[in-house]
């Protein structure tokens, strides 16, 4: 037996632990997926990967929904079983008591605000998003649909009164291209929540974030026509009648966000980026329709407002360089307030408590899933509510990102978050390049999950880019993959996989590309662009064709996307949609690919996956085919989510075998 020197074993156990993670696996037990899930192509999924990556699947995150109305306490969501439901947390660090037990992940619910006896809470099936709005008794645990089945209802927002409450809906209907989708304004008593009226119909299914006016009579919201144009709309509930308040745009189209009333009903504050690159707090005059700018030394995006009169104050969150800044800004001197003091993440779901003596929120960070925590404005304190970590990890452990940036095809700068593994990984590392959807979505400094199996057990370096076309740049970037310009961002890949091969910690013949939805189209556009550079693929829910796409998404949603990718019923258009979509020119794609698919995805259909996978058997071309039929636009259900990871573990293991 050779015997080697002291200080050599931490390196040899380091090489050992990278070839078994990274290498063929020990033969034994296989994993059996759920009764749900269809698998074409992939080979049998070693149970080992399923015990080790476990303790990375039990984190629970927490979503702040609601305050409740008389106690202090909260509703949130987190996952109890198999898919996100409703807990109770009675005080800060209580065991979260569920209230709903379901098959399907439970959305968005508010209670209702006199009481809080009873609440309302949004559910779809299988993941097709054909969201019902459904009455929770609070005692007895038992619901009951409220809406109209067949439609898809929005969140439903109450008066301030409490008296009533106000939903939309949309038709359900992805088999007509032609269609224009109506959006139905539905208004409902608190006594009889079934028997809404439809006070209005608008045309089209961008509508949204409505808020009442102090004194009930009137609704703000917003005409969403796509990620850079919008238009802030009032309506009297009365008469039905409805006016746009802001002007129309001078050159750049204008976006407008999270409109709400100003105490005295007589002005509104929202989101605006009107004059500028970046977004920004503003007060619209309803009068005049004067729009006056808030807090312009800022030169970060705005991208969520919470405005409390009892508070005397409007809480609004900054986006700086992917990390969240909660800020304050007095409604009577429009002067920032002093800010809580919070660790680098990613904040959403801002909620005022009645009394505005306290704003929830919920918070996540690279070491941090997801928690609900508040805020006290006058004794400036922040408590922790909910904790999320896996018990059986150090969560604290974690790698940080860094931003990275390079230079694009157009000399453009492209940034990124990188994620380097522990230092007992030696060597030149494989990189795995994680495409955001959107398009218009962002690489964040939040949590990423189970993917820190991947930096931690398999020293493998993260890439998360945030190609052209993401938001948090301002407004030009936004838009410099829209039409016709869509295979600029598909170059920006191309420039990272130059960076990546410049970096000497780095191994550029180890890469894998892999995204959600417009990433998963990125990461099939990959697959084609870049065969010779990348040792494969996964395409989570993506476009594999933009004209099948366009004419297959729900009706609601189609003639928004149609302002992002282009109209495919335009001939020009659509023989250009088809000359850059990865179906046209899968005899390209040489590399394994591993295509997931939700059954009942309403934005992405199930098709895409399909016809791609088809279309590489056809070639010869190696493809894994993993389709869920109880879901929709990703996994939400642990199990099957839990499979999923485990195959592409498995497939992350041989692509990217040394």
């Amino acid at each position: 037996m050779i015997r080697l020197p002291a200080p050599h074993l931490p390196r040899l156990a380091a090489a050992f632990m990278t070839a078994l993670s990274l290498g063929a696996h020990a033969q034994g037990d296989f994993l059996a997926p759920p009764a749900s899930l269809v698998l074409d192509g992939i080979p049998p999924i070693p149970a080992e990967i399923a015990a080790k990556t476990a303790p990375y699947s039990e984190f629970k995150p927490g979503t702040l929904l609601d305050w409740h109305p008389a106690r202090r306490e909260v509703l949130v969501r987190l996952r109890h079983g198999n898919a996100d439901q409703l807990h109770r947390v009675a005080e800060p660090g209580a065991a979260p008591e569920p209230l709903t037990d379901a098959p399907d992940p439970v959305m968005a619910a508010r209670f209702e605000p006199r009481a809080g006896a009873w609440a309302l809470f949004t559910h779809g099936a299988g993941g097709d998003e054909a969201w019902r709005i459904h009455r929770l008794d609070a005692a007895t645990r038992e619901s009951v649909p409220v809406s109209p089945e067949g439609r898809r209802a929005s969140e439903p927002v109450w008066s301030p009164r409490g008296d009533r409450f106000l939903y939309t809906t949309v038709p359900l209907d992805r088999t007509n291209a032609s269609r224009t989708a109506t959006t139905a304004i539905h208004l409902a008593d608190a006594t009889d929540p079934g028997s809404a009226r439809v006070v209005a119909e608008l045309p089209g299914g961008g509508w949204f974030a409505f808020a009442f006016s102090p004194d009930g009579r009137r609704v703000a919201f917003i005409e969403y026509l796509s990620a850079r144009e919008s238009h802030v709309w009032v309506m009297d509930l009365a008469t039905a009648k409805r006016r746009r308040v802001t002007a129309a745009a001078k050159g750049a189209p204008v976006h407008y966000g999270d409109p709400q009333f100003a105490p005295d009903g007589k002005s509104l504050f929202a989101i605006s980026d009107r004059g500028s690159e970046h977004r920004h707090v503003a007060r619209i005059d309803l009068a005049t329709g004067r729009e006056q700018a808030l807090a312009t030394n800022l030169r970060f995006d705005v991208e969520a407002i919470a405005l409390s009169g009892p508070a005397k104050r409007v809480a609004f969150v900054t986006n700086e360089a992917g990390s969240h800044v909660l800020r304050f800004l007095d409604l009577a001197t429009r002067k920032e307030l002093p800010r809580p003091a919070l660790v680098s993440g990613v904040i959403s779901a801002l909620r005022w408590r009645g009394d505005g003596s306290e704003i929830a929120f919920t918070h996540a960070s690279s070491r941090s899933p997801g928690d609900v925590f508040s805020y006290d404005v006058k004794a400036h304190r922040v408590t922790r509510w909910t904790n999320g970590n896996s018990p059986s990890l150090n969560a604290a452990a974690f790698p940080e990102p860094r931003a990275i940036a390079w230079k694009s095809f157009d000399g453009r700068e492209i940034t990124g978050l990188y994620y380097h593994p522990p230092s007992r990984f030696e060597g030149v590392r494989p990189v795995v390049v994680s495409v955001h959807g959107g398009p218009e979505a962002q690489a964040r400094a939040g949590f990423i999950g189970r993917n820190n199996y991947l930096v931690n057990e398999l020293g493998i370096a993260l890439v998360y880019p945030n190609v052209r076309g993401s938001r948090g740049f301002g407004k030009t970037f936004l838009g410099l993959d829209d039409g016709r310009l869509r295979e600029d961002a598909v170059k920006d890949l191309g420039a990272l996989l130059d960076w990546i091969a410049a970096q000497p910690g780095l191994d550029a013949s180890r890469v894998l590309v892999t995204g959600g939805s417009y990433g998963g189209y990125m990461a099939l556009a990959a697959s084609v662009h870049f065969a010779d550079r990348i040792a494969g693929a996964v395409s989570v829910v993506g476009i594999s064709n933009f004209v099948s796409f366009l004419e297959r998404t729900e009706s609601y949603r189609r003639d928004l996307r149609r302002v992002e990718y282009g109209d495919e019923r335009d001939p020009a258009m659509r023989a250009f949609l088809e000359s850059i979509s990865p179906l046209t020119h899968a005899a390209r794609i040489a590399k394994p690919l591993f295509v997931v698919q939700g059954r009942n995805d309403p934005r992405v259909p199930w098709t895409e996956a399909a016809q791609i996978v088809e279309t590489l058997k056809r070639n010869g071309t190696p493809a894994w085919y993993l389709l869920a039929n109880d879901e929709g636009h990703g996994f939400r259900r642990k199990a099957n989510a839990d499979f999923q990871f485990a195959a592409t573990v498995e497939f992350i293991r041989r692509t990217l075998a040394p």
